[in-house]
C-alpha cells in the first residue's frame, strides 16, 4: 500500500497539480466534492457503515471504523485509504474513482490540520423537503391596494412584488387581452365577431364572459389537449415500414378521450386514475379504458424492460415531479429514494400486458378497435437488477409493490378486483353476440342463396345435354354442375349448424355469465358442446364432399390425350401418343395429392363423428377469454396519487397550467420536485393554487378561470422602457409585473393560418391523419399521425412535441421558420382564401377602390388590432404599387419549382396585391405571438 501511494504521490507531484504550500479551503474545495459524490451513501439518509460526510465534524468523528480522518496525517487517515483503494475497495464504490486532483486536494486539506468553520451548520433532513410535505391552503395575504374580494392570485402576486420594490404594470388593452385568451384557451385567434362582440360590450363582466364562452368551447378540449398529450408523452404507432415498433395502433382513441375529459371538466383525479388503472376502476365502461392508452403508449416490442423502465420514469415525473427513474442503478443521489423503491415502483405495473379489444361494427381488430391494457399474470415476480443490469437480476427476493418511504409510511394496500365477464370475456358484451349472430344468420341466407343459383345451372345444363349435337361437351357441364349443387347443399348444411351452435353458445354464455349464474347453465352448456360438434361433423362432412371432387377432377382424362387414364404409357396406340413423357409424373403426383387429402377429410369425419357423443360441456369461446381477476395493482397506486394525502400529484398539475398561460412555471423544473430542483417562485402561491384546485373537486375549469381573470393574466407584456425600474428590481419577471410574450405553439401556427381563413374543419376526434397530407388537410393540426419518426414537416419546423418526453416545449429561432411561412403552399393559398374573402365582404369593385378599409380588415384578421399610422401608410403605399408591378406582364416570372398551389392567384393585379400583403401580414411576428 505505502509503495502505491509513494507512486501516486510522485505523480502528482510531477504534474504541479496542487503544491504542498498552497491553503485547501474546506467550504469552497471539500465539501462540495463531498456532497456531489460520498452524501448519498454517508448523509442523513443513509450512513453506511455508520459514517456521514455531510459536515467536518461528522467527518471527523467517523463511523463503525473509527475516524475517517486524522488531522495532518493524511497517511493514516481510513478516508484516504478508501479514495485511494490502497486496501483493495475504492470509495465511492460507482462511477469514476476521484480523480487525482481531488485526492491530492482531500490530502492537502487533512495534512493541513482539517481545518473547517465551527458552526457548520448540519444539513436538514431530505425528507423534510418543501415538495414532501402536504400543501396546506395559506391565508391569502392582505396587501395595500388589493381589495380584499379580489383574484386571491393577485394578492400573493402583490405581496412578493412589494418585497421586491416592483410595482405592476398596466393592463393590456381589449384586443390583445381577447387574442391572448382565445389562443391560450382554445388554440386559435378570436373570429371579427367574437372580436366585435367583446369590444363593443360595456358591462363589467365583458371579459368573463368571454372566458366562459371559451371554457364551453369544444375547441378548448383540443387546445389543452394537446398540451397534456405533451406532458403524457402521446405517441402514436411507430415502426419500419408497417412493423409496429412502438406504441399501438389505434391509440388515438386515447387522444379523443383526453379531449373529451377536458370538455367535460372530467377531474384532474379522476383522469389521473382512469390512465392508470380503468381497466381496473372501470372494467366494463369501454370510453374510460381508452384511457389506459397512457400505458400502452409505452409498449416496446423488442424489450419489456425498456416498456417498463419508461413507465416507471414518465409516470413519476409526469404526475408526482420526482425522477424515481434516477434510482435504477443506485440509490438516488439526491432525494430520499432508495434503489429498492425503484423496483417496487416498478412492481405496480409488473403484470400488465395490452390487448386490442373488438369495437361494434368491425369484427376485425387488426383494422380498428380498443386498444387497452390488462393485467396478464399477477404472478410475474419483480427482482431488483443489481446496478440496474437486467442480466444480474436479485432472484432470493421478489419485490412487492410500494413507494418511498418518504411519500408513504407503511405496507401499501393493495386489493385484488374481481372483473366482470364482459371484461374478461368480450365475448359476452351484447353487441359481440348480435353482430356474431347476425354474421352467422347472413351466411344461411348467403349459402342458400348461393344453392339456388347452383339447382338452377343443373337444370340449364340437364336441359342442354338433352338437346346437345356433341354430348361430350354438355356432359362434362351437367357433371360438373351436379358436383357444385351438392356441394353448394352441403354449405346450406354447415351455414345452418353454425348458425344453431352460436345460438347456443350465445345462450350457455349468457347463463353461464349471470349474476348469479342460471339454474340451467350446465344444462345449455351441454347443448352448446353437441351444437359445436355437430357443426364440426358438418365441417367435416363439406371437407370431405370437397376432397372428393377434387379427387375425380385429379383423376379425369388428360386435357391432352381423352383416352388417358394412369398405369397408360405414352408408347401405347392412340390419342395418348401425344402425351409427352413429362406429363405423367406429374400426373400421377397429382392424383396422389388428392388422393391423400380424401383420405385426411374421411379421417377427419370419422373423428367428428364419433366425438359427436362424447357428453361434453365444452365449447369453444366468441373470443379471447383473459384473466377474471386483476391485481389491483395500479387501481392501489392510481387512488394515491389523486389522493390530497399525496403531497405532488395537485402541485405538479397547477405547474403544468401555470407554465402554459404564463410562458413560465412556478416550479422551473417541471419535472423534478425533489431536491435537485428549484423551489417555487411563490411558494404561497403554489400550496394556495394546489389545495384550492383539490377543493374544487380537481376542476381543470376552475383554475383555468382562475388564472386568466386575474389582474396579473391580463397586464400587458411590453414594460416601460430601458428606464423601467422594474427591469432592475425583477428583470426575469419571476414576480409578473408583465406579461410574458410568447411565441404560438407549432400547432396553433399552422392551425390559425386555415382559422383566420375561415377554412379550418371543426370536426372533432377520430383515426390519426397520414402526417403527409397536412399541406392538403383542413383538419386541426392535433389529429395527424405523432410519432418518432412520424411528425408533420412543417410542425416540426415549429418545434412541435418531442415525443419520447416533452414536459416542456423548446423555443427554437431558426431560418426554416421564416421560410415556411413565406414559402409553403399553405400560407400562400391561406392569403389568397383571405384576400378574396375580405373583398368580398367590403364588395370591392373594382379591388383598388377601398384600400384603406381593407388594410384595416386585413389587420383586424390577421393580428387581432388595427394598424398604427405609420402602417397603414405603408401597406397602402405597398397595394397601389404592388398592384401597378403585377400589372407588368412582362416583368413576371413564374416559379418553376416546389409544390404546386391549389388556389391560384388572382387575376386581377388589385386582388392580387391584396393577397400579397395578407401573405406579408401572415409573416409579420404579431401573427406568431401571443402578447
Amino acid at each position: 500500500m505505502k509503495t502505491m501511494l509513494a507512486t501516486l504521490l510522485g505523480c502528482l507531484a510531477l504534474s504541479g497539480i496542487l503544491s504542498a504550500a498552497e491553503s485547501v479551503d474546506y467550504a469552497r474545495e471539500v465539501k462540495p466534492l463531498f456532497a456531489k459524490r460520498c452524501v448519498a451513501c454517508h448523509g442523513v439518509l443513509k450512513a453506511k457503515g455508520g459514517l456521514r460526510l455531510d459536515t467536518a465534524a461528522r467527518i471527523k468523528q467517523g463511523g463503525d471504523g473509527g475516524p475517517a480522518v486524522v488531522a495532518g496525517m493524511s497517511a493514516e487517515s481510513l478516508l484516504i485509504e478508501a479514495v485511494t483503494g490502497a486496501d483493495g475497495w475504492r470509495m465511492p464504490p460507482e462511477g469514476e474513482p476521484l480523480s487525482a486532483q481531488e485526492i491530492t486536494a482531500l490530502k492537502a486539506w487533512i495534512d493541513q490540520g482539517a481545518e473547517s468553520p465551527t458552526a457548520e451548520a448540519e444539513p436538514e433532513d431530505p425528507r423534510r423537503h418543501w415538495s414532501f410535505q402536504r400543501p396546506t391552503r395559506p391565508e391569502v395575504p392582505a396587501v395595500e391596494g388589493i381589495p380584499l374580494k379580489s383574484n386571491p392570485i393577485d394578492a400573493f402576486l402583490a405581496a412578493q412584488q412589494k418585497e421586491r420594490g416592483v410595482v405592476p404594470g398596466p393592463l393590456a388593452d381589449k384586443e390583445t387581452l381577447i387574442r391572448r385568451a382565445s389562443l391560450d384557451l382554445t388554440g386559435l385567434a378570436p373570429t371579427p365577431a367574437e372580436l366585435h362582440t367583446y369590444l363593443e360590450d360595456p358591462s363589467a363582466d365583458a371579459y368573463e364572459k368571454v372566458v366562459d364562452r371559451l371554457l364551453a368551447s369544444p375547441r378548448y378540449g383540443e387546445r389543452w389537449g394537446r398540451h397534456w398529450m405533451d406532458v403524457w408523452r402521446y405517441s402514436d404507432w411507430d415502426g419500419y415500414n408497417a412493423e409496429i415498433r412502438e406504441s399501438q395502433p389505434h391509440i388515438w382513441r386515447w387522444r379523443d378521450w383526453i379531449v373529451e375529459s377536458l370538455n367535460k371538466d372530467k377531474g384532474y383525479d379522476r383522469m389521473v386514475v382512469e390512465m392508470i388503472a380503468a381497466d381496473e376502476a372501470a372494467p366494463d365502461d369501454p370510453e374510460a379504458l381508452r384511457a389506459t392508452g397512457y400505458l400502452v403508449r409505452n409498449w416496446y416490442k423488442f424489450n419489456r424492460n425498456v416498456w417498463l423502465d419508461n413507465i416507471v420514469e414518465h409516470t413519476s415525473k409526469a404526475f408526482l415531479g420526482l425522477t424515481i427513474n434516477c434510482a435504477r442503478c443506485h440509490d438516488h443521489k439526491y432525494d430520499p429514494i432508495a434503489h429498492e423503491d425503484y423496483y417496487k415502483f416498478r412492481a405496480f405495473f409488473e403484470p400488465h400486458e395490452i390487448r386490442t379489444d373488438r369495437i361494434a361494427g368491425q369484427p376485425d381488430p387488426l383494422k380498428d378497435g380498443l386498444v387497452r391494457v390488462y393485467d396478464k399474470d399477477p404472478k410475474t415476480p419483480t427482482f431488483l437488477f443489481e446496478r440496474g443490469d437486467e442480466k444480474r437480476p436479485v432472484k432470493e427476493k421478489a419485490l412487492d409493490p410500494g413507494l418511498p418511504r418518504v411519500l408513504s409510511q407503511g405496507k401499501f394496500p393493495v386489493e385484488a378486483v374481481n372483473l366482470p365477464s364482459q371484461a374478461y370475456y368480450p365475448g359476452t358484451r351484447p353487441f359481440v353476440q348480435e353482430e356474431t349472430l347476425a354474421q352467422a344468420k347472413a351466411d344461411v341466407a348467403t349459402q342458400r342463396s348461393a344453392l339456388a343459383k347452383a339447382d338452377r345451372s343443373l337444370v340449364d345444363t340437364t336441359a342442354l345435354e338433352a338437346i346437345a349435337r356433341d354430348p361430350k361437351p354438355a356432359q362434362e357441364a351437367s357433371h360438373k354442375a351436379a358436383a357444385a349443387s351438392a356441394l353448394a347443399a352441403r354449405a346450406v348444411i354447415l351455414a345452418r349448424a353454425n348458425l344453431t351452435a352460436v345460438e347456443a353458445k350465445i345462450n350457455a354464455d349468457r347463463a353461464k355469465h349471470a349474476t348469479p349464474p342460471a339454474a340451467d347453465a350446465p344444462s345449455l352448456a351441454l347443448e352448446a358442446g353437441r351444437a359445436e360438434r355437430t357443426a364440426a361433423v358438418a365441417k367435416a362432412l363439406f371437407d370431405l364432399l370437397t376432397a372428393e371432387q377434387a379427387f375425380d377432377s385429379a383423376n379425369q382424362t388428360s386435357p391432352v390425350s381423352p383416352s388417358f387414364r394412369p398405369g397408360k404409357t405414352p408408347n401405347e396406340k392412340g390419342p395418348e401418343r401425344t402425351l409427352k413423357s413429362v406429363d405423367l409424373p406429374a400426373k400421377q403426383a397429382a392424383v396422389a395429392s388428392a388422393a391423400k387429402q380424401r383420405d385426411e377429410a374421411r379421417k377427419a369425419f370419422d373423428t367428428a363423428q364419433d366425438a359427436l357423443d362424447n357428453g361434453s360441456a365444452v365449447y369453444a369461446s366468441l373470443g379471447t377469454v383473459y384473466p377474471s381477476t386483476s391485481t389491483g395493482r395500479r387501481l392501489a397506486l392510481a387512488n394515491w396519487m389523486a389522493s390530497k394525502e399525496n403531497p405532488l400529484t395537485a402541485r405538479v398539475a397547477v405547474n403544468h397550467i401555470w407554465l402554459r398561460h404564463f410562458g413560465t412555471p412556478l416550479v422551473e423544473t417541471v419535472f423534478d420536485f425533489g431536491l435537485n430542483g428549484k423551489g417555487p417562485a411563490n411558494p404561497a402561491l403554489m400550496d394556495w393554487l394546489a389545495t384550492s384546485f383539490m377543493d374544487s373537486g380537481w376542476s381543470m375549469k376552475q383554475l383555468h378561470r382562475l388564472i386568466v381573470t386575474s389582474q396579473a393574466y391580463r397586464r400587458q407584456s411590453s414594460s416601460a422602457g430601458p428606464g423601467d425600474t422594474n427591469l432592475a428590481q425583477d428583470p426575469e419577471n419571476r414576480s409578473l409585473w408583465r406579461m410574458n410574450p410568447r411565441r404560438m405553439e407549432a400547432e396553433a401556427v399552422r392551425d390559425n393560418l386555415l382559422h383566420t381563413a375561415g377554412t379550418l374543419e371543426d370536426k372533432l376526434g377520430g383515426p390519426d391523419l397520414d402526417p403527409n397530407t397536412d399541406l392538403a388537410s383542413k383538419r386541426r393540426s392535433l389529429y395527424f399521425r405523432h410519432a418518432k419518426e412520424k411528425r408533420v414537416t412543417f410542425l416540426k419546423l415549429f418545434d412541435s412535441a418531442n415525443a419520447t418526453s416533452c414536459y416542456r416545449r423548446s423555443e427554437s429561432v431558426v431560418p426554416q421558420q421564416a421560410l415556411a411561412l413565406a414559402n409553403s403552399p399553405i400560407a400562400f393559398e391561406q392569403s389568397r382564401i383571405l384576400a378574396a374573402s375580405i373583398s368580398r365582404d367590403l364588395k370591392s369593385v373594382p379591388a383598388g377602390t377601398d384600400n384603406p378599409a381593407f388594410v384595416t380588415t386585413a389587420f383586424q384578421r390577421v393580428l387581432g388590432r388595427a394598424p398604427v399610422p405609420e402602417e397603414r401608410a405603408a401597406c397602402e403605399n405597398y397595394l397601389t404599387e404592388q398592384a401597378g408591378r403585377l400589372a407588368d406582364k412582362g416583368g413576371l416570372h413564374p416559379f418553376t419549382s416546389g409544390p404546386a398551389s391549389t388556389v391560384k392567384p388572382a387575376a386581377d393585379p388589385a386582388q392580387r396585391a391584396r393577397e400579397s400583403l395578407v401573405h406579408v401580414l401572415f409573416n409579420h411576428n404579431d401573427f406568431v405571438t401571443i402578447r
